[in-house]
């Protein structure tokens, strides 16, 4: 445990006080997620290391750099075509991803072989790096000043707001600087509160940008944490002058569907294009079983200082994906019942926020409490970039305090014990 760990337990003591390319083009997003079968595909990986260039007559290294597309290396190519002759199976998509320097294809055992079995074959195959199921994932929908006034005519009506003191860290941080991931449903990039504040959206599960204006669960998630706060409409987001990058990953199977469902190929596809951003926090409102490839991409991306912010499951059961990952923070909906240890409570129950068309309306569910907490967090380190997840989850638990349903995040009383560690720590290095 590092210092500042060890500060913010002291602090918690004062407060309790992938191959062929396809002809779609592996390297696009053009392959249509919806078309894939989780009962029957997998999602296999190969080496693709990065490749120099080729060396032409004449000429030396100098001038010579690396190309900037990777794609499918002719190791990856060669290796994942002999495994398709070997094997006889159909691909379905293909994608690189850098930052593992892998390949991965996903890919439907040929007729009369089960997925079982195909998967014994490839775990016993020498050249496979990674074999899984293709798994499928699900949203979870179900005091040192006075608060910053807004004139937004809803902003009494967000329980989670309210009930978070908010408005009173906004006198100290409203998350400007920070930016945030949020991977699910797309979000209306058109709505009057989510204006400027979406700054980039990629589709990952049909290449179709326009249907971001309908997708209900993620234009809830991301008002939550950054609708624009004193525009004399709707809402505040938690951390209104963050900014938010949207990874569709996630989509209805069918139109007025209760839930989204995303699976390892287009989740894979969003972990890894962020390994590629500045982006700080990566919102996870959804989850599922245990998946091997994805957790190698999260664990990337908390060991370059990102923090996870995601869901409990509905039931309460820990152990999937993304919730199982050590160094997530994991957030329920505030309840009587005692927290999981380490699980971070927050408001969930009838939360108002943005929804498709510019409208507004309630919604519960702890993909909405993790919204909060991940708003939470990018007032934090809108403050102190430098603070790590750890440092973040210790923090946030040190502050929660009791509301009528029991502990909860505190945004106002996070913000104050940062402020009370940054002035110890400054009064320490003068000493």
């Amino acid at each position: 445990m590092n210092g500042r760990a060890l500060a913010l337990v002291a602090l918690a003591l004062a407060l309790a006080g992938c191959a062929r390319v396809p002809a779609r083009s592996a390297g696009t997003d053009a392959p249509t997620a919806t078309a894939m079968d989780g009962s029957r595909d997998i999602v296999l990986a190969v080496d693709n290391p990065l490749e120099p260039p080729a060396i032409h007559a004449g000429s030396n290294l100098l001038g010579y750099t690396i190309t900037g597309h990777y794609g499918a290396g002719r190791r990856a190519s060669a290796t994942l075509a002999a495994l398709r002759e070997q094997y006889g199976w159909h691909e379905v998509a293909g994608w690189p991803i850098r930052t593992l320097q892998l390949y991965c294809v996903v890919l439907r055992p040929p007729r009369g072989t089960t997925r079982e079995a195909m998967l014994a074959a490839l775990a016993r195959d020498g050249r496979v790096q990674l074999a899984e199921p293709l798994h499928e994932f699900a949203t979870y929908g179900e005091d040192d000043a006075r608060p910053r006034h807004y004139n937004d005519p809803y902003a009494e009506l967000q329980r989670g707001f309210v009930e978070t003191d908010a408005a009173l860290a906004h006198n100290t941080s409203q998350g400007g600087g920070t930016a945030v991931a949020v991977v699910d449903t797309g979000a209306d990039p058109a709505h009057p509160d989510l204006r400027g504040r979406i700054r980039s959206t990629r589709d990952l599960v049909d290449g179709d940008a326009n249907t971001f204006a309908g997708d209900r669960h993620g234009t809830e998630v991301a008002g939550i944490i950054a609708a624009t706060g004193n525009n004399h409409l709707g809402i505040v987001g938690m951390a209104p002058d963050t900014v938010l990058d949207v990874y569709k990953a996630c989509w209805y199977a069918a139109a007025g569907a209760p839930g989204a469902r995303c699976n390892s190929f287009t989740l894979a596809k969003a972990l890894a294009a962020i390994v590629e951003t500045d982006a700080r926090v990566v919102n996870l409102s959804l989850g599922g079983p245990a998946d091997p490839l994805l957790a190698r991409l999260l664990g990337q991306l908390l060991q370059q200082g990102r923090v996870v912010v995601t869901a409990l499951p509905p039931g309460g059961r820990m152990g999937g994906f993304p919730d199982g990952v050590p160094g997530v923070l994991v957030v329920r909906v505030t309840s009587g019942a005692p927290a999981p240890p380490g699980v971070l409570s927050a408001p969930g129950h009838d939360i108002l926020s943005t929804e498709p068309g510019g409208g507004y309306d309630f919604s519960s569910g702890s993909s909405m409490a993790a919204a909060h907490v991940s708003g939470i967090v990018a007032l934090l380190l809108a403050i102190d970039p430098g603070l790590d997840a750890e440092a973040i989850h210790g923090l946030l638990l040190a502050s929660s305090r009791p509301a009528a349903e029991g502990l909860q995040v505190d945004a106002a009383r996070a913000v104050a014990g940062l402020r009370r560690l940054a002035r110890t720590e400054v009064a320490g290095d003068r000493r």
